[in-house]
């Protein structure tokens, strides 16, 4: 396992003592021939932006370990204030992760950022270091359970989709019934990313959103905080990347307990969808290339259309 201290202007720091292990610094753009590192074929690494998660990380990353199908995780501790640091010390000092490893092998890199960044820049900070061909996010809180991980990466392995996204509505469209604001909002950003780009999706602000590294890499992400998920979404869109979406479950915490998401949150999600649409492909995407895959829903594909 590698551990590398991140500046705060992103960028590795010198190891202070007492900190074990180097890190790459790799090409600003995410593009995977700059960073010339080698990627394991049909593999999954999954990236987990912490922030003050004391409480659940370590649960959550034994429960990333059992799952048979990750090869490769990627803890990004964002300046966290509270224990997570001394949490996270079990996993520090474990083997690294090489593109030839056996399939029951299991990398774990631990890195921090200086101060709090942002959940965006983390998972910057993290694609960095994914040698594996595909990446999914997973928030550290528990309310997604990464035992679902397996039925994005079945979708995903299938060839039916070029990105897979864990649903919470799917199968469950009233499942914040009683959280008026927070389903009013998925909605709404459900409804803008139809009639901007053309995709219907019950879920576009899920946590679990599975892509191959290289598409993630060409979209030249700029995000920095919650604005990940409408900034991936538009430029899939714009890629024209086939969307599956898969029924996870959820089990959603109150801000009460740690909650971080506010419906100010939306503001920024509303801005980048506009802003990803108007921008030219060049600003966009590593070499303004585009691919020519339509999206869909799972639900589309079984002949009906998911709820907005």
């Amino acid at each position: 396992m590698e551990e590398s201290v991140v500046s705060d202007s992103g960028d590795p720091q010198n190891i202070p003592p007492g900190v074990h292990g180097t890190t790459t610094v790799l090409d600003p753009t995410n593009d995977v021939e700059a960073t010339q590192q080698p990627i394991a074929i049909d593999s999954l690494a999954v990236i987990v932006p912490v922030y003050n998660e004391d409480r659940t990380v370590a649960e959550l990353l034994r429960r990333l370990e059992a799952q048979p199908c990750v090869s490769q995780i990627i803890i990004v501790d964002d300046g966290s204030t509270d224990r997570t640091y001394e949490e996270l010390e079990p996993w520090r000092g474990r083997a690294g992760f090489t593109a030839d490893s056996s399939e029951d092998s299991q990398s774990i890199i631990v890195l921090q950022h200086g101060k709090n960044r942002g959940k965006g820049r983390a998972i910057r900070t993290g694609l960095e270091q994914v040698t594996c061909s595909h990446v999914i996010i997973q928030d550290a809180d528990l309310e997604y359970d990464p035992a679902d991980i397996s039925k994005l990466w079945q979708v995903m392995q299938s060839d039916q989709a070029k990105a897979v996204y864990g649903s919470r509505y799917l199968e469950t469209p009233d499942l914040q019934r009683g959280r008026f604001v927070l389903q009013s909002g998925v909605r709404f950003l459900n409804l803008l990313v139809r009639l901007i780009y053309g995709v219907r999706l019950t879920d576009e602000a899920t946590c679990y959103k599975m892509f191959r590294t290289s598409d993630l890499r060409q979209m030249r992400l700029q995000c920095e905080r919650f604005e990940f998920c409408p900034e991936v979404t538009a430029k899939a869109g714009i890629l024209r990347l086939r969307i599956i979406e898969v029924p996870v479950s959820y089990l959603p915490r109150s801000h009460a307990v740690g909650k971080k998401l506010r419906f100010r949150d939306a503001i920024p999600a509303v801005f980048t969808l506009l802003r990803v649409r108007l921008l030219s492909k060049k600003s966009v995407f590593v070499n303004g290339s585009t691919q020519g895959v339509w999206l869909a829903s799972r639900q589309e594909m079984n002949g009906g259309l998911g709820k907005l």
